[in-house]
């Protein structure tokens, strides 16, 4: 598997704000943000959650998407490797366009969530010239 620096990152800075209490230990899920004329697409890698473990939010024109995946308490051997995230995860986005939030579909198929974000449509008003 090659190397992913910005996963890497992701999970350093997470620790490190775990340390100083500013977050709960977990995971970081990968994410790819793309954007069009008139909406965002996220997908989100979440292979093995149902969509009772996850909880998409809304603040504003920021979305985040948390959830929790349990950890692994059946088996008592020692692994020697552990890479699956476990635990809670929350990764919140943020967009510089205003975003219709009541307009948000999101879609859970083959372990990736996909959330269609739709761009607000700027208010028209209209004057009358006398």
């Amino acid at each position: 598997m090659p190397w992913d620096p910005v996963r890497d990152l992701l999970t350093m800075q997470e620790r490190l704000e775990s340390l100083f209490g500013r977050a709960e230990p977990g995971w970081v899920p990968p994410a790819d943000l793309l954007e069009g004329p008139d909406r965002y697409v996220l997908t989100i890698e979440l292979p093995g959650l149902r969509r009772d473990d996850i909880r998409i939010d809304t603040d504003a024109n920021t979305i985040t998407i948390s959830g929790q995946r349990p950890a692994q308490t059946c088996c008592p051997e020692r692994y020697e490797q552990l890479e699956r995230g476990q635990g809670h995860f929350s990764r919140s986005f943020h967009f510089g366009a205003p975003i219709a939030a009541d307009q948000i579909t999101a879609e859970l198929a083959d372990g990736v969530l996909t959330v269609a974000i739709p761009k607000a449509q700027p208010a028209v008003t209209q004057v009358n010239v006398r």
